[in-house]
């Protein structure tokens, strides 16, 4: 007995955001249509927000600041960072580190795949979420567009304890 098309249909509307667990990784969290349309405009406000609260810097030089662009910058960031275990993370310790990576957010339509396959295990090791943000062949257009770029395969939400952090942590992160 299969189900019709509209109620198969509206099943998977209600599936906008997955979150998978395995045992021997972190969740991994997935955003698609509605729920992705709503995150990424509350991501483009705060960060216009934030960024008319410090007009010091060029735009550019400001967002390189908060984030980390493309694959090979979110891997150079994430070789290069310590593990902090959970209960350790403190303004302190924050201010330590370098550079620390609060999320990562991912194009799924990044074709082949194994060009962010070793992200994934990186942020792993290092315990840092991955957002995968998935929208047909869209994803890294709009993830560019966070950034002032034409397309964007991954970024990396740099750690700097300000009010766009907080943000992030309760709008993405909750779910974790």
């Amino acid at each position: 007995m299969s189900m019709p098309m509209a109620a198969s249909t509206a099943i998977e509307e209600e599936k906008k955001v997955s979150v998978s667990r395995h045992s021997f990784r972190q969740p991994t969290i997935c955003y698609e249509g509605e729920i992705l349309d709503r995150l990424l405009t509350a991501i483009k406000r705060e960060i216009a927000t934030a960024r008319k609260s410090d007009i010091s810097l060029p735009e550019k030089f400001w967002l390189k600041q908060q984030f980390s662009v493309g694959v090979n910058e979110v891997t150079r960031v994430l070789e290069r960072m310590t593990p902090i275990p959970a209960n350790e993370r403190s303004s302190l310790s924050l201010k330590m580190q370098s550079t620390r990576l609060q999320v990562i957010l991912i194009a799924s339509d990044c074709y082949p795949r194994l060009l962010t396959k070793h992200v994934e295990s990186l942020a792993s090791s290092k315990k840092v979420p991955v957002v995968f943000v998935k929208d047909k062949k869209r994803g890294s257009l709009r993830l560019g567009e966070l950034v002032k770029l034409k397309t964007a395969i991954a970024i990396g939400v740099k750690d700097k304890g300000n009010k766009f952090n907080q943000f992030i942590s309760t709008e993405i992160l909750h779910q974790v």
